[in-house]
C-alpha cells in the first residue's frame, strides 16, 4: 500500500511493503501518481482516501510519544498546526494558515538566497516580531539597509518565527516538533522551552495508525 503526505514544498511517500519513507519535491510529483491513503493539501487529488492533516498529526503523535499529556506542533512550508493531548485524549488543536503563512517556505528561500548555513548561526539575543513569513521579510530588508549583517538579520527573523509558533501552540514547557524544520538547528534552538524533534515523518506515521484504527473520522477543522 502506498501512503503519502502531500506537503506544499515536499511530498513524503511510504510504500508499506518496503517500509522506508522517501521525500520528493512537490513540483516534481508525477501528475499521474495515485496513492491508497494520503494527507496534505493535495491528498484528494492523488489519493483514493484522504485524511485530515490534524487527524494524521494527532494519530502520529499518539503513536510516537509515550506520554499521555503532550503538545505536538507541526511547522510546514505553508502553515502551522498543533494538537494537545491530556490524559490520553485530544484536548485542543489549532490550524493557522494565515498568520503562519509560508513560514517554512520563507526560511528555506532565505537560506538559499543569502547562501547561509543555519548550523553555523547562533541564536540571536533579540528577534523580529514575525506573524507571517512573507510579510516578515520586510524586517530583514530594513535591518540590512540600516547596517545589520544579513546573517544576523535572518537569524532574528527565524527566531521570531519560532517564538510565534511557540505562542500559537500555547507556550508549553515541553514541546514536540514535527516537520522539515526539525532539521534546522537555528530554528529548533530558538524555542524558549524544552523541545523534542520528531522529524518529518509524523503525518505518515499517523496514516499508518489510521490504517489500524478505522473509520477515518475527521477530528479537526482548518482554522485561520
Amino acid at each position: 500500500m502506498l501512503l503519502a503526505d502531500f506537503g506544499t514544498s515536499y511530498c513524503k511517500l511510504l510504500d508499506t511493503d518496503i517500509g522506508t519513507p522517501r521525500v520528493i519535491r512537490t513540483k516534481d510529483i508525477d501528475r499521474t501518481l495515485r496513492v491508497d491513503l494520503a494527507t496534505g493539501h493535495n491528498a484528494k487529488r492523488f489519493a483514493a482516501i484522504s485524511v485530515n492533516e490534524l487527524t494524521a498529526l494527532a494519530r502520529g503523535g499518539r503513536r510516537l510519544i509515550a506520554e499521555d499529556s503532550f503538545t505536538l506542533l507541526d511547522c510546514g512550508s505553508r502553515d502551522i498546526k498543533f494538537v494537545r493531548y491530556e490524559n490520553g485524549a485530544v484536548k485542543d488543536m489549532g490550524w493557522n494558515a494565515e498568520c503562519g503563512a509560508s513560514m517554512g517556505f520563507t526560511i528555506e528561500l532565505l537560506e538559499r538566497y543569502y547562501d547561509l548555513d543555519f548550523s553555523l548561526l547562533q541564536v540571536p539575543a533579540s528577534s523580529f516580531s514575525v506573524t507571517c513569513g512573507v510579510l516578515g521579510m520586510s524586517h530583514i530588508f530594513d535591518a540590512v539597509i540600516n547596517g545589520l549583517n544579513e546573517a544576523e538579520a535572518v537569524a532574528r527573523f527565524v527566531k521570531g518565527i519560532a517564538l510565534n509558533a511557540y505562542q500559537f501552540a500555547g507556550r508549553p514547557k515541553r514541546l514536540y516538533l514535527s516537520g522539515g524544520l526539525c532539521a534546522n538547528p537555528l530554528f529548533t534552538a530558538s524555542f524558549p522551552c524544552h523541545l523534542e524533534s520528531l522529524g518529518r515523518w509524523v503525518l505518515l506515521t499517523g496514516l499508518l495508525q489510521s490504517l489500524e484504527n478505522p473509520p477515518l473520522e475527521q477530528i479537526g477543522h482548518e482554522q485561520a
